[in-house]
């Protein structure tokens, strides 16, 4: 290690992680796997070889295979210590237990905002801790609600998605300046620019975590493809899979009619994976499967990294006339975890590439 970066100076207080009780789950996985993480990065700087997946069990990440060039990895805390009640009226009734010992600590909210009435609490949260002197403040938000109403097609549609990011670009700043906003998937990457200059958006992919599912495939059985159901999601995705044969299907009128066509590439002997960053009732990826088996598909699987599914619409997918191997989600959204109990669903956690996104910058700091 030369002098130079032997002298970077970082604190050895834990970063705080908060989250809503709704990320519960997800929030302790990242600040687990944090753990193992430092505890094996200690044990390679010391010299210490301890037994393979002893303590890391956090998959592969890139961050083990980064250069490390600081001489001390933060630990993350996990701090359940903001008591969500509600008034009689239904309004939030919030409080954070240790706020008075927030001042010069560099914090982490895990919020979801799956649902309207979870989103006036978080926000009030968000707001309140840079005003109590944190160092720094960033907020973990895998899904991004209203990403799919990003523009205006006819005067008079309302972006919803300006709506919400104004929202959280009010966040007050902090010591060391604007709140972070880390974010997987966004419907659409220009959606960042909807953010004022107060916040600094961070968008991610969980397409790794697809990466590793499809390495674990039988290799030589079928030829992989990746399918994109409309023009959208290819233009999202399609740099990800530069080594893999593509198809992108597209909805095209006829009559009255709105049906799905492919309309690039051959699904023919192929396994196709359908990959997009959502679904919501699925009626596309559904249509997008027929006509990929029509084509000559020998099997398909899905992957979306933001399950939404309102009002049980998953349930289409375990049928058996759609045949689906695997259908892959994260648990971006709280319900995703009772989904990922039906087969064809599988559930991918989503705290390897978050830890991987904190690894690589936030725990340098």
């Amino acid at each position: 290690m030369d002098t130079a970066t032997s002298q970077v100076q970082i604190p050895n207080y834990p970063v705080w992680l908060y989250f809503h009780p709704s990320m519960a789950k997800l929030a302790s996985a990242v600040a687990d796997r944090c753990a193992q993480l430092s505890a094996h990065w200690e044990d390679v700087h010391q010299g210490n070889k301890s037994p393979a997946g002893s303590r890391l069990v956090t998959g592969d990440l890139k961050c083990l295979q980064r250069q490390f060039s600081y001489s001390v990895r933060r630990h993350v805390q996990l701090r359940d210590t903001i008591r969500w009640e509600s008034f009689p009226d239904g309004f939030p009734n919030l409080f954070i237990e240790d706020a008075k010992n927030m001042a010069g600590k560099d914090v982490i909210f895990f919020g979801s905002l799956h649902s309207p009435e979870v989103l006036f609490e978080q926000l009030s949260i968000i707001y309140t801790i840079p005003r109590y002197l944190a160092r720094s403040f960033t907020l973990l938000l895998p899904y991004f609600p209203t990403g799919t109403m990003e523009r205006v097609d006819t005067e008079g549609q309302i972006a919803t998605a300006k709506t919400l990011a104004t929202l959280l670009s009010s966040m007050p700043l902090t010591a060391r300046g604007p709140a972070q906003i880390v974010v997987f998937d966004i419907h659409a990457l220009q959606e960042r620019f909807y953010f004022s200059d107060h916040v600094i958006p961070r968008l991610q992919s969980a397409i790794p975590l697809l990466e590793r599912e499809i390495s674990k495939l039988p290799a030589g059985v079928d030829k992989i493809a990746i399918a994109f159901p409309d023009e959208g999601a290819f233009k999202r995705f399609h740099a990800m899979f530069k080594d893999t044969p593509t198809i992108v299907c597209t909805k095209i009128r006829e009559g009255t009619k709105r049906i799905v066509k492919v309309k690039e590439g051959d699904p023919t002997g192929c396994h196709v994976i359908i990959v997009d960053d959502l679904i919501q009732t699925g009626g596309t990826m559904t249509e997008c499967i027929k006509v990929l088996r029509a084509g000559g598909a020998t099997d398909i699987s899905c992957y979306v990294t933001h399950a939404v599914f309102p009002n049980e619409s998953w349930k289409k997918f375990t049928e058996p006339e759609l045949n689906v191997r695997n259908f892959w989600i994260t648990d971006s959204i709280p319900h995703s975890h009772l989904i990922g109990q039906h087969p064809p669903f599988k559930l991918l956690s989503l705290a390897d590439v978050i830890v991987d996104v904190l690894w690589g910058y936030d725990l340098t700091q």
